[in-house]
């Protein structure tokens, strides 16, 4: 009798998302972002397979009421280029906080997700919003149980 040790991987067809809904009110951003990047992911569940996107659908509300924590606000800058001769633009934490902060949530999960192609997919199951209204209400989201951060 031959006894092996062999780990079961899942693929799409097994596992089925769930939609959460996260309030982003009076919470640190960056400790959120890493905790939606690992639900996102899958990393929280037992059949979490690396090739696989095994995540769960994330709808963030509130994103205008999210904080910074020490001086970021002032000091932290935002980069980026158009392409174009001189089209180096650079744009502070309190500028981009106040013009969209759905796209500065949006942008610290992207980079805290390994850069690949499966990364594509799985970012696109986060859903960023100012306010508490949200179009997902069809897909019965649970809210999310508070963490001490």
């Amino acid at each position: 009798m031959k006894l092996t040790k062999t780990t079961k991987t899942f693929n799409n067809i097994e596992i089925k998302p769930q939609w959460l809904v996260i309030d982003a009110s009076d919470k640190v951003l960056g400790r959120l972002a890493s905790r939606v990047a690992n639900i996102l992911r899958g990393k929280s569940k037992p059949q979490y397979t690396p090739n696989t996107d095994c995540g769960d659908y994330v709808v963030i509300i509130n994103a205008e009421k999210i904080k910074l924590t020490g001086k970021k606000l002032s000091n932290k800058k935002y980069y980026h280029h158009s392409g174009y001769v001189n089209g180096f633009k650079e744009v502070s934490a309190s500028v981009q906080m106040d013009k969209n902060p759905e796209k500065l949530f949006y942008d610290t999960v992207k980079g805290m997700l390994p850069k690949s192609k499966l990364s594509d997919k799985v970012i696109g199951k986060l859903k960023v919003y100012r306010g508490e209204a949200h179009p997902h209400v069809a897909q019965k989201p649970t809210l999310l149980a508070e963490e001490s951060n």
